[in-house]
């Protein structure tokens, strides 16, 4: 079984383990160690894996990291775990930070069995950074994430190959982060950077105003133009026969919308509900991810006074997945056939990318 294969099988496990499993020993025989198996590792091998690893620092004698992975009779990877229900937090590192410091290990994991957090001497030699260079988890399950994991797996685990991407990984984290941040509320300087390339007069309050909307609106329409390009690049590469094969996207067993997919697009509707910017935005970026497994002609918007929904084949009992916006965060909302809701908090609408993998796999229940 594939890596993806069985981390996804574990995380299927999830709802029912966060009700069941309260303490941290429960967690790490629950998740922690199926993680470790799944990577490859032995952890009934003490040679391999080692728990509770012991190593006096300075004046603290007898502490414990929660585990080891030893790489050539040396420790690797450092790991500490937390309870499964018990939010991840820097100061929960004491004891990586100080094993670190005294031990061979270039990496440690802090994890609630959910989360995994990676760190390393980025930022100073032999001293873990107070920030992950690299974080995953179960509930986000996608290819590139994955892809990465893998690198610390025992047949592909090359020290060096690691330190070398683990920078790079750490400032593009960072980089999207504030990408996104100017994306939804441009900054002054962000915005001053391309006024005066287009602009020739003084930036005045009442200009420079202006210039924080148009900036705001311009990286958004480039970026749904972006999308839309995507979108029909992908259309345009679906096989004649997948084109022949998929039902029409008006399905008899539904009722279809009064109002019609364009004029849902321009943003009308006959019962007078308006689809925003963001929300086409959202609908697009679905679209277009979806567009690896079943034909984008098949999938519709659906706009509703009390949330905003995406369709398989306009039929309401195939919902692919709702959004909830408000002026204090978006939340994409994903269903199964039994209607059990996935909800997940976006900081931004471009954040949907790193959710692609539940997407598609939430949408294959209804292909």
């Amino acid at each position: 079984m594939d890596l993806i294969d069985s981390l996804t099988q574990l995380a299927s496990r999830l709802p029912r383990l966060r009700e069941t499993v309260q303490t941290e020993e429960a967690t790490k025989n629950a998740l922690v160690m199926p993680v470790l198996q799944a990577l490859g590792y032995n952890v009934f091998d003490p040679f391999e894996v080692v728990p509770e690893y012991t190593a006096d620092v300075g004046t603290k004698k007898g502490e414990k990291v929660d585990y080891v992975i030893m790489k050539d009779s040396k420790p690797a990877i450092l790991m500490e775990c937390k309870a499964i229900n018990s939010p991840l937090n820097i100061n929960h590192a004491s004891q990586l930070y100080r094993y670190f410091a005294c031990t061979d290990a270039r990496f440690a994991i802090l994890t609630n069995g959910v989360d995994y957090q990676f760190y390393t001497d980025i930022e100073a030699p032999n001293k873990m950074d107070d920030r992950p260079f690299f974080e995953f988890s179960l509930e986000d399950i996608d290819a590139r994430k994955v892809a990465e994991l893998k690198k610390f797996s025992k047949p592909m685990f090359d020290l060096e190959n690691i330190l070398s991407n683990a920078s790079e990984l750490k400032y593009k984290k960072a980089i999207r982060h504030l990408f996104s941040k100017e994306l939804e509320s441009p900054s002054e300087e962000f915005v001053r950077l391309f006024a005066k390339q287009v602009y020739s007069g003084m930036l005045t309050p009442d200009r420079r105003s202006q210039f924080t909307t148009l900036v705001g609106q311009a990286f958004r329409e480039w970026l749904n133009n972006r999308i839309s390009e995507r979108l029909q690049n992908a259309i345009d590469g679906v096989s004649p026969g997948a084109m022949h094969d998929a039902p029409s996207p008006v399905v008899a067993a539904a009722p279809v919308p009064e109002s019609t997919e364009q004029d849902v697009l321009a943003g009308k509707d006959d019962d007078g509900i308006e689809t925003t910017e963001e929300e086409l935005e959202a609908f697009h970026i679905v679209r277009a991810i979806l567009a690896q497994v079943v034909n984008p002609k098949r999938v519709f918007l659906k706009d509703t006074r009390s949330y905003c929904g995406v369709l398989l084949d306009h039929n309401v009992r195939k919902p692919l997945c709702r959004f909830l916006f408000n002026n204090k965060q978006t939340t994409l909302i994903l269903l199964d056939k039994e209607r059990n809701e996935k909800r997940i908090t976006l900081e931004s609408v471009v954040d949907i990318y790193q959710h692609a993998g539940n997407l598609i796999e939430y949408a294959k229940l209804y292909i």
